[in-house]
């Protein structure tokens, strides 16, 4: 838990991600065998082999073959179908990022890490949060510049997962360019060749990389709206279904923070515009 926060917070936090991660039971989520308190407050999880997708992807030379990143998408993808329709509770993550997915022997991706996550009641279609917390290079612009969590936020962070299984390249790089500003021209030019990562040379399944370009580029769309919920994603990358066009839906509750008129006027350039204000504003 964080040591600058009050002792009361660091226990408020560390209950809620106990109570969260205590009714969760996936496959794709990680285990919790215990707690302690003794000298710190911690949580004891199922041990991971492997470490963390970021270690593996980012933290060696050697390139992860796309058979396991292309496993790693779809487990993540359904561990997230999981957390949001097939728990008891809606539970919106808020920190899917690659540091959080830890990878079990035979690389089984489990989402870990419930500190920012939250409970969605049934009748709420989004909650407002602030302070604002997460990773910058992950969050979704409505989350960003407004509070609002549904699960298109994590769906949007799960696109930004898929560009770095694709791509090889860290969300925020060493010269602070967000991956999805320098993916987004090459995913409307369905440029294949550009976006994999060339460690991987031609060793990928075209249909799957095909099919993770598609999905990564409907999660980070602007608009929260034309984003795919997670069962639509999974089917995306099964490459089961008709169409692959997400359905514009009304957000009545969006307009409680946003009006029409503002929502008509969000375009993919303001998206970038209010990403770069977002960053300098993390990095000042």
């Amino acid at each position: 838990m964080k040591k600058e926060k009050e002792h009361e917070e660091r226990t408020g936090d560390f209950l809620s991600e106990l109570g969260i991660i205590a009714h969760i039971d996936h496959p794709n989520a990680a285990r919790l065998i215990g707690f302690g308190v003794d000298g710190g407050l911690h949580l004891v999880l199922q041990f991971s082999p492997q470490g963390s997708l970021a270690s593996v992807l980012h933290g060696t030379t050697e390139s992860l073959e796309w058979k396991i990143r292309f496993k790693v998408a779809v487990g993540v993808a359904e561990g997230l179908q999981y957390l949001h329709q097939g728990c008891h509770r809606r539970i919106i993550h808020r920190d899917i990022k690659a540091s959080n997915i830890l990878l079990t022997q035979d690389y089984q991706p489990q989402i870990s890490d419930f500190g920012l996550a939250k409970w969605l009641p049934d009748k709420w279609a989004h909650h407002v949060v602030f302070p604002i917390e997460g990773t910058f290079g992950y969050l979704a612009p409505e989350y960003f510049m407004h509070g609002i969590v549904d699960e298109k936020t994590d769906v949007f962070a799960f696109g930004v997962l898929l560009l770095e299984l694709i791509t090889g390249r860290h969300a925020v790089d060493s010269s602070r360019q967000s991956l999805v500003i320098w993916a987004k021209p090459l995913l409307d030019a369905n440029d294949v060749k550009e976006l994999a990562d060339s460690r991987l040379g031609d060793c990928y399944d075209l249909g799957e990389m095909k099919r993770a370009m598609l999905t990564a580029s409907m999660c980070i769309h602007h608009s929260s709206s034309m984003r795919p919920e997670m069962n639509r994603v999974v089917q995306l990358l099964r490459g089961e279904g008709k169409s692959p066009e997400p359905k514009q839906k009304s957000n009545v509750g969006r307009a409680l923070i946003l009006d029409d008129s503002d929502l008509a006027d969000y375009t993919p350039t303001s998206y970038l515009r209010d990403l770069n204000r977002h960053m300098e504003l993390v990095l000042e």
